[in-house]
């Protein structure tokens, strides 16, 4: 593998993938706050009863997860750069050999940025789900000037993270915005950007979870499937053609399932649950284990704890986990789907420890801000009627309730 993970993140995620007990990877949900109110997320809800974890409650956690063997820990919200502290979360982790990635939504200051780039941060996920202005406004709960403020994000990322960094663009598909996804991958791959897409998920009020939306605008209907399964089989394609998609074959296929309503494959062989936390688990602001980032477990296990690594190679403690797991009918929300994807089926192995072993290449392109508009503005140019109308009206073709 290239300098991109140290060696000790390295000998972590080779032992988590051949044991399958230590963890490759830790959603840390920092926060519960966030600066927008994106239509395809709840989570600024489902976790506002869980207060912050102080940097001092941040370093116990640090401390329990080298210890637990974890290589990966995802910094996430809410928005994590709403948090001072942030470059002071990102240092506890990373001197520990801890490999840190950072979700945000590209509204943080440039300087906020670069400390966490010099506290160890050198992966980073910034969300975006077209490259039609008004659109990306409208999914992020009708804020102005979103899709502007991601470029600069992008052009800042290019210009000031180190070359052997991994960027990627997480993008949600949705009715509103499956036919903008491959113009998407194409901006992307212009700018030297991976994409990584996962489908809307939603839920009732009745049975609300953590991460997935109340909003209608988000569901798929029967009307929505034929387009979707085009979506995907271009995204197929496309990577296929050396556009920069990160998401395996196994995971995309899952994905047209998942958007029907039917049964997931990616869990099959581990008797139909996932690796959960054998392989990965979510952190709470407060500190306390959740199941994923959609189910919390039935007991307080705090990762602050000081027994907490005798807790988590308990029996009790796994048994408790499955109890959720075997009860769920099954996500796609990218990372944990694809840890048990490149863990369990032998070709997605192979090409991940490729991919991060040099085959990925340095491809962030320095372009200027006016450089990033322009090449979005001829992608646009290429297909003028999908961008011609007004976003209020751009619900796959249908007029939504929805106003800026």
């Amino acid at each position: 593998m290239s300098a991109f993970f140290s060696r000790r993140t390295k000998f972590r995620l080779m032992r988590s993938i051949l044991t399958r007990d230590h963890p490759v990877y830790v959603q840390f949900y920092v926060t519960a706050r966030c600066n927008l109110e994106c239509e395809q997320c709840n989570i600024i809800y489902a976790n506002s009863d869980a207060s912050e974890v102080p940097i001092a409650g941040v370093r116990k956690i640090a401390e329990n997860l080298e210890r637990i063997g974890v290589g990966i820990v995802l910094l996430t919200g809410g928005e994590p750069f709403v948090r001072k502290d942030l470059p002071e979360i990102v240092a506890e982790f990373s001197k520990r050999g801890i490999h840190v990635r950072i979700q945000t939504n590209g509204l943080a200051s440039e300087s906020a940025v670069k400390a966490c780039i010099q506290a160890g941060a050198n992966d980073i996920s910034i969300s975006l789900d077209s490259i039609h202005p008004g659109v990306q406004d409208q999914i992020n709960g009708g804020f102005g000037g979103t899709w502007n403020k991601a470029v600069l994000a992008f052009e800042m990322v290019n210009r000031i993270f180190p070359s052997d960094s991994f960027a990627a663009m997480g993008c949600v598909l949705a009715p509103r915005n499956m036919l903008h996804i491959p113009d998407l991958v194409r901006f992307a791959t212009a700018i030297g950007w991976y994409v990584s897409v996962v489908p809307a998920h939603t839920t009732e009020h009745r049975t609300p979870q953590n991460f997935r939306s109340f909003d209608d605008a988000c569901r798929f209907k029967p009307s929505h499937y034929p387009q979707a399964r085009k979506t995907i089989d271009e995204i197929r394609r496309m990577r296929d053609e050396g556009c920069l998609i990160y998401d395996s074959d196994e995971y995309l296929e899952d994905m047209y399932r998942l958007i029907r309503g039917e049964r997931v494959r990616w869990r099959d062989r581990n008797e139909g649950v996932c690796d959960s936390p054998n392989l990965y688990f979510a952190i709470m602001p407060n500190g306390c284990v959740a199941a994923c980032c959609d189910h919390r477990i039935e007991r307080t296990v705090s990762t602050l704890d000081r027994d907490f690594p005798t807790l988590f190679f308990s029996d009790s403690f796994r048994q408790d986990v499955r109890a959720v797991t075997s009860a769920c009918g099954g996500c796609l929300y990218g990372s944990f789907p694809e840890m048990s994807i490149t863990s369990r089926f032998y070709l997605p192995l192979i090409k991940r420890a490729l991919f991060f072993n040099g085959s990925r290449g340095k491809v962030l392109k320095k372009y200027s801000y006016d450089e990033m508009l322009a090449i979005a503005s001829e992608i646009r140019a290429l297909n003028p009627g999908l961008y011609s109308a007004d976003a209020s009206s751009l619900h796959f073709g249908q007029p939504t309730e929805r106003a800026l």
